[in-house]
């Protein structure tokens, strides 16, 4: 597999944990009460923490030759 593909199959991985975290914090807040709902919010800065470091690993690392 080459660099680029690679990089592109961990740019997926960060938007969908971007799209994991919306949704869990959307559902946490409207439908979750208690500390349930501090548990999913939390899963949910963590998923957003995450994609946000691939997506600097990405951004930084720049273009790829192949």
């Amino acid at each position: 597999m080459s660099q680029a593909m690679l990089h592109m199959y961990i740019s997926f991985a960060g938007m969908i944990l971007m799209f994991v975290s919306a949704g869990l914090a959307l559902f946490s807040r409207t439908k979750l009460k208690g500390i349930i709902q501090k548990i999913v919010l939390s899963i949910s800065f963590v998923c957003l923490m995450v994609s946000g470091i691939i997506v600097f690993y990405i951004v930084v690392g720049g273009p790829t030759s192949s």
